[in-house]
């Protein structure tokens, strides 16, 4: 692994909340630049730091470090209210901000009419629903592709946002009426308030795309931070159970108008077993049984930063992530939550599913998937204050080489806490 290298990316192996959040934090430490390039509000980061909890949703976690920049790219969405609350609970927190967080101006802006039809199709779909968050990221993604959607560049001149946002609310009210017998919206109360909100941002708007080609060029050092989960993504996630963005490593150049070439390390997170939030299929997951052996979900840490449901669980599943890292071309792998399988007995592994040679790429197939297992012994013995790898019980480390022999990639970090300090190195990033 070279020692010079200058850009990473940090992304998802999962169905996200994998523990992004403490990595990218880490690595924070070191970088001059992180940059987020696709989702919204709909994604959260948990970091521990200094005592104190922060939640993330779309500011870069790595705010926190004094001496970085922070970008917010343009294959986002932005809800703007959502993005200012966040801002100001970090200033509260005594995190200082306003000149080091800049937005592309080609991020599109999530209105309320695309958080009311999120939630009104949900609502419809009744059994079949996809388990969203309801913040509307999807349909402002649809309004995108369909080429009526209002990109902050147009929100901050007030007369294109006028006559944009007039003919959007009358194409919505057409569908909120006609669809989910919903009543019209009123476009100047919206106007007058993303007004207000286009004011309160316009000194974070930046050339973010220039901005960290110049640093690219410079060979400073850029941590690209990854939003969701690989099987969240829109095209090679487990369709249509999915979010509305490229969740995968070539998303990270997309979304921030950047060239591939430029992201030289791509770490995968993954968690040392799987979880889920919202509905769609998952081979592995536990039964009442085996569930009722782990931890409670307050415990091990499983409610959701955005949504604040309970995660559903289940065990690492290999054959999943073979598919993930042959996706995202992904170099090492940055393991989370082993002091969560503390006091199991056993602990299994998927190796396959019977009758499927790769990952099944219809939801029929994976709804059917039978797991294939592996039973390793526990360590029934405490990781949490383990200092280094090799201080870890055997039956860890075991565990753990196996996970790199089905995987065929590199462990670099374990994390055994939330903490930063409860983090075992066995590779160093970004270093001179």
């Amino acid at each position: 692994m070279s020692k010079n290298m200058s850009s990473i990316a940090v992304i998802g192996m999962q169905w996200g909340d994998e523990g992004k959040g403490k990595v990218i934090d880490l690595l924070s430490e070191n970088a001059q630049h992180i940059a987020r390039a696709q989702g919204g509000n709909n994604a959260g980061h948990t970091i521990v730091a200094e005592g104190k909890e922060f939640r993330f949703h779309l500011v870069p976690s790595g705010i926190l470090y004094p001496h970085t920049k922070c970008y917010i790219g343009g294959g986002t969405v932005i809800d703007p209210a959502s993005l200012l609350a966040e801002i100001e609970g970090l200033k509260k927190h005594g995190v200082p901000n306003v000149k080091r967080l800049y937005i592309s101006p080609y991020a599109h802006i999530v209105f309320p009419y695309h958080k009311l039809i999120d939630q009104l199709s949900e609502k419809q779909k009744g059994g079949s629903a996809v388990g969203t968050t309801g913040k509307g990221i999807g349909p402002c993604y649809t309004d995108k592709v369909s080429r009526c959607g209002i990109r902050l560049a147009d929100m901050l001149n007030p007369e294109i946002f006028r006559v944009k946002l007039q003919a959007a609310v009358l194409q919505k009210n057409r569908e909120l009426e006609k669809l989910y017998n919903h009543p019209p919206l009123e476009w100047e109360s919206i106007y007058k308030t993303y007004s207000d909100f286009a004011l309160e941002l316009a000194s974070h708007v930046a050339p973010v795309e220039e901005l960290l080609y110049q640093a690219a060029k410079r060979g400073e050092k850029i941590l690209f931070e990854g939003a969701q989960g690989a099987l969240l993504d829109i095209t090679f996630g487990t369709y249509p159970f999915v979010t509305s963005s490229c969740t995968l490593s070539g998303g990270i150049a997309a979304g921030l108008g950047l060239g591939p070439t430029k992201i030289e390390h791509t770490i995968g997170v993954t968690k040392v077993y799987t979880t889920r939030v919202g509905n769609g299929p998952m081979p592995t997951e536990l039964n009442g049984d085996e569930l009722s052996r782990f931890p409670d979900h307050s415990a091990s840490r499983e409610v959701g930063t955005t949504t604040g449901r309970k995660r559903r669980i289940g065990w690492f599943d290999a054959f999943l992530l073979r598919h993930t890292l042959c996706l995202n071309g992904a170099d090492s792998l940055a393991l989370t939550k082993l002091d969560i399988l503390d006091d199991l007995d056993e602990i299994k592994i998927c190796t396959g599913y019977k009758k499927c040679k790769t990952f099944p790429a219809t939801l029929e197939e994976l709804q059917h998937a039978q797991p294939i297992y592996e039973v390793h012994p526990g360590w029934k013995k405490s990781t949490r204050d383990v200092k280094i790898y090799d201080d870890l019980p055997h039956n860890a480390r075991a565990y753990i080489r196996r996970i790199e022999e089905l995987c065929e990639v590199p462990v670099s970090l374990i994390s055994v806490g939330p903490e930063r300090e409860k983090t075992l190195w066995l590779d160093r990033f970004f270093n001179e």
